[in-house]
């Protein structure tokens, strides 16, 4: 008889189907990422330890494996549940510093560190950058913002919600340095939106 704990990490669910799931959940994030704001479903059934979603928790079990390093904001380290989760179904080696993380996993986006604490690649390795996977409660009813640049017809909108107050100047700044820079994945519950760092940005009306 299992005789763990309903809390501890092991005894809390990967991907119900891992191959199909883990397939589905990368090509949806890979669209996110070409098509900018462009909203995307994740079909995958997990569960992780509180206050990971499974969401992103999808995101980390289908883009992390033992070569990859995964930062924790604050909010997903008030316990060692979501670490211990991680490692267990990923195999990733969890880091203490932004700018050693392939992923980044950020719960509480107004205590966000600035882009360049995280690994920005350089130009003959602009892949060598850290993705970011932001959890947030909605993606709706926050100020609009429009997208353009490659992948966006004309213009779209992102009205994700809540997002750092300086949001748009960190956008602003992390296309000057193109090639380089970071991703974003935003994802509430199951839904997500991507941000590749060619992306435009600007408030709308403005």
């Amino acid at each position: 008889m299992d005789t763990l704990s309903p809390a501890h990490p092991h005894s809390l669910s990967g991907f119900a189907r891992p191959v199909a799931e883990s397939q589905s959940t990368f090509h949806a994030a890979m669209m996110a990422l070409a098509r900018p704001g462009q909203r995307q479903t994740l079909a995958a059934s997990l569960t992780p330890p509180a206050p990971l979603s499974e969401g992103v928790a999808a995101l980390a079990l289908a883009l992390c494996d033992f070569e990859t390093t995964i930062w924790l904001d604050p909010a997903f380290t008030v316990s060692d549940e979501i670490a211990s989760y991680l490692r267990f179904h990923t195999g990733a080696r969890i880091v203490t510093s932004p700018a050693q993380a392939n992923f980044a996993l950020v719960g509480e986006t107004a205590a966000l560190p600035a882009f360049d604490a995280f690994a920005l690649g350089t130009l003959d390795y602009p892949d060598r950058s850290t993705t970011l996977i932001l959890q947030l409660p909605s993606l709706d009813g926050g100020p609009p913002f429009a997208l353009s640049g490659p992948g966006v017809a004309g213009e779209v909108s992102l009205a994700a919600h809540p997002l750092p107050p300086d949001f748009e100047a960190r956008m602003q700044a992390n296309r000057a340095v193109f090639p380089r820079g970071v991703d974003l994945l935003i994802v509430a519950g199951l839904s997500l939106i991507g941000l590749p760092r060619s992306t435009s940005i600007r408030k709308a009306g403005g």
